[in-house]
């Protein structure tokens, strides 16, 4: 009987993802189903907070895999009957947008220091409003199965609250304070930055020998130095204190040339006997290891360079130049002086902002930091102890060494797009508080906070903290962060710290460190290299679905390569998915699935099942979602379409008394559907639509669980030898060049086939039975199959072939041997062209053995 249910596919041949997406997102998002109630505990419950994306940002590859790895295991909770909330949210990256914006005002031809602050703040918000939404409606078309109805964003009122409270809290326990002290100067924002927003890079530059002269005149020492032009502000020359070249030197003073001031020798052991001459010249102002030299021995703090990365009034005659115009003419005069020995080429590592990609300049600046040695140690003891558990654990190794050498954060930026710090001045008073002080002439500090600072306070501050809410109670500590290894400790760690010492626990029980997408050809990728591939358009040619899959599949504990292959691959099993489907539900009887034996594959399909079942849910328990992945495409592609719906056809074609097999088969087909959604939720949830009886979403529906019951090794073993001896009368036929319409005559000696049989003849095309003399013996689990002649092939004409392929196979094998026993090619040659070679010669033995 005809159905619109029916109807509707038999008239849709193909499946169409463009057709079906969007409209399968509105009905989920209809329904309210990723929205869970605030009810419960978070032992019971299941929460992911997303890694922020960058409200400046548009979906690239790493977001598409961090998805998906995220909505596999948001989707698999919610169908095990648990309360999952994924937590969405973007970041106001300071930085990023701040560019952002004033690249908009350049065009204008007005800067934000014409439009002031308050209107610069005002462009930001309009422009947040205008382009913030992008990422999250590309989410979307991922099939995120984020809580959309709680969007949250690290600027809100509610936000900004909690990160005020948290640096009062820490400035009132003493671990913020304000300092002049060396940090990463970014001159192409012209703020400073984090050690971690620090790239170290190569660069081809030179090593230069200066003159310093002895005030006593006796003599000169002569420093090594990669930056003549900070000499300018040079404070000491140091030696290591074991150098018997300069023992007498100590205690000393030389004269700085240009400038004439004369400077101490000093002692350190800090400086490298190797480096250089084994002098080297102190400048407190301009390097982060002379600052702690010149620290310890109170040595005067100079500089020479300024915040803009030009030379300062205090370089005299260099004043005003850029760097290395500077570095050049400062060459120039030493050269004219007699000061300048030797100049060599030297390749040295520079570091250069992350952020603008402009060199750092090491400055002393008055900065807001962070002791972070005492919020340290319990982050330190729940790794240790196994309550927050990294996977790969190589990572979490990571951590405890970075953790263990922390040093001091530097939390104030010079921009104006961010958290303001919560602090104000009146004179020599400085107040550090929640709300503002009370009173007259008090003037609020300029600067904001590092973006990384409110980030830290993610799990929690999106939960409604410092209230005390329902939600934190039912959601908070988070079961997983899934994360790139590039910010464990720009952001998995301040979690960890701020959740410990705000929240009094961690804020998730494990971390997944995902591989990195690199371009096909193993460089990174990247828009500017022309190595990027962007994920939309992915989606747009294969579907979200093919997309996931492929991302989920090409995944590992490695950096791997983008595989376009591993995509094309999900397509295919979509596509397979729709017409098996189609198939099954335009044929089979109507009747409510259920698992049903009538015969043995059905047991088997059932015990195959059974093994899908548990291999999936402990691959994703352990967050090997490739294997997961591949592992459901085989038991699909393999065991259920080309085996099992294979051997049940004759019966399901039997209409009017296929009742049984229509209901194991709509019962696998449901369990298949339920296991793959996770991972490729709108193909299933169409399908699942179409099935029979009253359903509500596929995205709600239980997820599949183990039956140990149904595990059958007597149907496996009997299924397994009859699918082995089809495989070996195909490749057979395949061996004698027979079409695989043809027919062949042969007779089954062996035991193990009871019942299978018939099922043995049709699918290997055979007609079993006789007592005719063999031409072949045909090896098969349990036996053989003794090949008799047929009119599908000439046994002369086989033997011919196999004969004449023998001669080729023992020609090449001595012409290999030849040139294996030859000494002078086996130890001049490339070893993977010989290691080819025996790969070569093994794999004609294997044939000529064979035949």
């Amino acid at each position: 009987m005809s159905t619109p249910r029916l109807e509707s596919l038999e008239q849709r041949t193909r499946y169409e993802p463009s057709e079906v997406e969007q409209r399968i997102l509105d009905k989920w998002l209809e329904s309210g189903i990723f929205h869970p109630e605030d009810e419960g505990d978070a032992q019971d419950n299941y929460s992911i907070v997303i890694p922020p994306p960058n409200v400046t940002g548009a979906l690239h590859m790493g977001h598409a895999l961090n998805g998906s790895i995220q909505d596999t295991l948001i989707r698999r909770a919610r169908m095990q009957g648990r309360r999952a909330k994924w937590v969405l949210g973007t970041d106001h990256a300071g930085i990023a947008t701040q560019a952002q914006v004033e690249k908009l005002l350049a065009k204008e031809g007005t800067t934000r220091h014409e439009i002031g602050r308050e209107a610069f703040e005002a462009r930001v918000w309009e422009w947040r409003e205008q382009y913030g939404a992008t990422i999250v409606g590309q989410f979307k078309r991922l099939g995120a199965s984020c809580d959309y109805s709680e969007e949250h964003f690290t600027m809100d009122e509610g936000y900004a609250k909690a990160v005020a409270k948290v640096f009062t809290a820490l400035y009132e326990k003493g671990y913020i304070y304000r300092d002049n002290y060396m940090v990463n100067w970014d001159p192409g924002i012209g703020s400073a930055i984090s050690d971690l927003e620090v790239e170290d890079k190569e660069v081809e530059g030179a090593m230069y020998d200066i003159h310093y002269p002895f005030e006593d005149g006796s003599g000169a020492l002569t420093v090594s130095t990669t930056r003549p032009e900070t000499m300018l502000a040079d404070t000491a020359v140091a030696v290591n204190p074991n150098d018997e070249r300069f023992k007498d030197h100590v205690g000393k003073n030389v004269i700085l040339p240009i400038v004439g001031r004369p400077i101490p020798v000093i002692a350190d052991e800090h400086v490298d006997l190797e480096f250089g001459t084994g002098a080297l010249k102190i400048t407190p102002g301009h390097d982060p290891n002379d600052f702690e030299i010149g620290r310890k021995h109170g040595l005067e703090e100079l500089t020479v360079i300024g915040f803009d990365g030009k030379m300062t009034e205090d370089a005299g005659e260099f004043a005003g130049l850029k760097v290395l115009d500077a570095r050049e003419a400062l060459v120039d005069k030493l050269r004219e002086l007699g000061a300048l020995g030797e100049v060599r080429p030297h390749t040295h590592v520079v570091p250069h902002s992350h952020r603008s990609g402009e060199r750092i300049e090491p400055l002393i600046s008055l900065q807001w930091f962070c002791d972070m040695s005492k919020l340290a140690e319990p982050a330190i003891e729940v790794v240790k102890d196994g309550r927050v558990k990294f996977v790969p654990d190589r990572w979490g190794r990571v951590y405890m060494n970075w953790m263990e050498e922390i040093r001091p954060w530097c939390v104030s930026r010079q921009l104006w797009w961010g958290h303001r710090l919560p602090v104000w001045y009146r004179g020599e008073e400085i107040y550090v508080g929640e709300t503002e002080p009370e009173g007259d002439g008090w003037t609020r500090d300029e600067d904001v906070l590092d973006t990384w600072f409110s980030s830290a306070l993610w799990p929690f501050a999106t939960m409604g903290w410092p209230e005390e809410t329902a939600q934190q109670k039912a959601f908070y500590p988070t079961n997983v962060l899934s994360t790139a290894r590039d910010i464990i400790f720009l952001w998995v760690a301040r979690m960890i710290m701020m959740g410990l010492e705000f929240k009094g626990d961690i804020p998730f029980d494990d971390v997944y460190i995902h591989s990195v997408i690199q371009a096909p050809d193993g460089r990174r990728m990247s828009k500017s290299l022309g190595t990027g591939i962007d994920p939309l358009e992915q989606i747009d040619e294969f579907g979200a679905d093919a997309t996931r899959f492929g991302l989920l599949a090409m995944s590992s504990a490695q950096d791997v390569r983008y595989s376009i292959e591993k995509v094309k691959q999900g397509s295919d099993l979509a596509n397979k998915l729709w017409n098996a489907s189609r198939l099954i539900l335009l044929k089979a009887a109507d009747v409510a699935p259920a698992p049903t034996v009538e015969a043995p594959e059905d047991a088997w399909i059932l015990s195959r099942l059974e093994h899908a079942i548990n291999e999936t849910n402990r691959l994703i328990d352990e967050y090997d979602f490739s294997h997961a992945a591949l592992g459901l495409y085989d038991f699909f592609f393999s065991d259920f379409c080309d085996w099992y719906l294979e051997l049940v056809k004759p019966r399901l074609w039997n209409e009017g008394d296929n009742d049984t097999v229509s209901a194991n088969l709509l019962y696998v087909l449901e369990q298949t559907l339920a296991l793959l959604h996770p991972m490729m939720p709108f193909a299933t949830e169409e399908i699942w639509s179409l099935m029979p009886g009253e359903r509500g979403l596929l995205a709600g529906a239980p997820y599949p669980q183990s039956d140990h019951g149904r595990v059958n090794k007597d149907a496996e073993l009997r299924i397994g030898n009859l699918i082995e001896a089809v495989t070996a009368l195909r490749r057979y036929r395949d061996e004698l060049g027979v079409a695989p319409s043809a027919g062949l005559r042969g007779r089954l000696a062996g035991t193990g086939y009871d019942g299978v049989e018939e099922q043995l003849a049709r699918l290997g095309r055979i007609e079993l039975g006789g007592e005719e003399e063999s031409i072949a013996s045909l090896a098969i689990p349990g036996g053989s199959i003794e090949m008799f002649t047929s009119d599908a092939f000439d046994p002369a004409e086989i033997e011919a072939k196999k004969l004449a392929r023998a001669k080729e196979l023992e020609a090449e094998i001595a012409r290999v041997n030849g040139k294996l026993g030859n000494d002078q090619f086996v130890a001049k040659a490339p070893a993977a062209v010989v290691d080819a070679e025996r790969e070569k010669l093994a794999r004609f033995e294997a044939e000529l053995a064979a035949l």
